[in-house]
């Protein structure tokens, strides 16, 4: 019997031993899995704490881009944040939740003013939370002011775009147009309607579409009118102004009591400064303007320089800004970023000055690093003397008058190249046409391509647009 209960109780022991072992490995097992989850969870709350800590920091340094951009609609000029100094920071400034009136975090500005000639600022703010302060993002975001040098053409009265003609960038008319030529661009006019007259190919004098002609098809498609009328005086230039820059801290030439200046650009970045002493007699003996109502106006005046005397070579001026008082040619290789404007104040017909371009006028790169603005308060007129190919890079206003190149009987050249942007108040023209729409004076091939870097970096004080500063760009770390 004690044999029989000797063994009863190993039984029940190695019975007991098992369900502990199994016991023990269901709790380990449990609590591997339960630390898993813990970590899992602990993880998951880490990662959402710092999403949120992220996006904080995300949403003040959008808040520090869009209060700048209220700054800058406010205080245009200021590229420093109120403060006296110049340095472009950064500017520290407390975000505070109007919900709870508690601390929300800061934004800390860095602002880089535009360059010279430039209408762009960059902002790069970064948005720092309270509650975690190492958790930082960055916005950066471009403002620019457009310029008025949006179109590759603008004109305040009608034109003929014809069959030899290429027109690369928007062009724009408060007339009518004739096109014939082509387009990649909106071609848009004010009118409904017009009346095309016979210097622009219809005799006798007819009704036509504001836009019509002989485009190809994928021209015609770029077609748009009527639209809003631009307000042509709004792309001149304060000419007061530019005279008071030019005398400040630019260079300001007065009466030349000769026949006027001669402007050379160097490679190098300077100008050499002529005064015009003679003029040529143009063969022909005269020259037919095309006037604001298309009207042929006979001129007698020579328009190309003859003799010349050297005065001086300067650099470009510091502001960019070069103001004459009297007839002024151009000519020459540019490096880096001018105004030429030739005025006389206050304005009247009779004495108001032309620039004229007699030979080529470019860019030493067209990077966007080089531009030049040219201002005539009369007109913008290429002489009769220009070469055969001829190249203007720049961007032109003829203020009062036109930007054209008189008829002269029976001279024809091959191509004239525009790479900029044309405002001319009145009828423009490089080249002319017999009643059979054949090229019979002046550049026979005309071809305009617009400058876009003409949009953010005009010129030095060129005319900019009142919708004041606008994104250009945006991007984030």
């Amino acid at each position: 019997m004690i044999e029989q209960k000797k063994i009863n109780i190993d039984t029940d022991t190695t019975e007991n031993g098992s369900i502990l072992i199994f016991t023990v490995v269901i709790i380990f097992i449990f609590s591997l899995v339960m630390l898993g989850l813990l970590s899992y969870a602990t993880m998951q709350i880490k990662v959402t704490r710092s999403a949120v800590y992220d996006q904080q920091a995300f949403q003040l340094a959008e808040a520090g881009a869009n209060y700048y951009e209220w700054h800058l609609a406010h205080f245009a000029s200021d590229f420093w944040d109120g403060n006296a100094s110049t340095t472009p920071g950064p500017y520290l400034h407390n975000y505070v939740d109007t919900d709870t009136g508690q601390l929300a975090g800061q934004f800390s500005l860095t602002i880089t003013p535009p360059t010279v000639g430039s209408t762009i600022v960059t902002v790069s703010s970064t948005g720092i939370p309270a509650a975690n302060p190492k958790e930082k993002r960055k916005v950066t975001v471009r403002y620019g002011i457009p310029s008025l040098a949006q179109y590759a053409f603008l004109t305040n009265s009608d034109a003929w775009i014809g069959d030899t003609e290429n027109v690369s960038g928007q062009f724009f008319t408060n007339g009518g147009v004739r096109f014939d030529g082509t387009g990649n661009a909106p071609i848009m006019s004010a009118k409904t309607t017009y009346i095309c007259k016979f210097s622009f190919g219809c005799s006798p004098d007819q009704t036509k579409p504001g836009i019509w002609g002989a485009a190809p098809q994928a021209t015609q498609n770029f077609w748009q009118f009527p639209v809003p009328n631009v307000d042509f005086t709004s792309i001149t230039a304060d000419l007061a102004t530019l005279k008071s820059s030019a005398q400040s801290g630019g260079l300001y030439l007065a009466p030349s009591n000769a026949s006027g200046y001669l402007l050379r650009f160097q490679p190098d970045g300077t100008i050499n400064f002529y005064k015009v002493t003679s003029l040529y007699n143009d063969p022909s003996g005269t020259g037919v303007e095309l006037d604001i109502n298309g009207n042929n106006v006979v001129h007698n005046n020579s328009i190309d320089y003859q003799n010349i005397s050297l005065l001086y070579n300067k650099p470009i001026p510091a502001n960019g800004v070069i103001y004459i008082e009297d007839q002024t040619w151009v000519e020459g290789v540019v490096k880096g970023r001018v105004m030429v404007a030739a005025a006389v104040l206050p304005y009247s017909a009779a004495t108001a000055p032309s620039i004229h371009i007699q030979n080529n006028l470019t860019y030493l790169a067209k990077d966007g690093t080089n531009s030049v603005g040219i201002i005539g308060q009369k007109d913008v007129l290429v002489t009769y003397l220009s070469p055969n190919n001829l190249e203007i890079d720049a961007a032109l206003i003829a203020q009062n008058g036109s930007a054209e190149r008189y008829y002269y009987s029976g001279q024809l050249l091959n191509s004239i190249t525009i790479y900029g942007a044309t405002a001319s108040s009145g009828t423009w023209t490089w080249s002319w046409v017999d009643g059979g729409g054949n090229c019979s004076s002046g550049y026979c091939t005309t071809n305009t391509t617009y400058d876009s870097n003409l949009l953010y970096s005009p010129p030095p004080s060129f005319p900019l647009s009142a919708s004041g500063y606008q994104q250009i760009s945006w991007s984030s770390n």
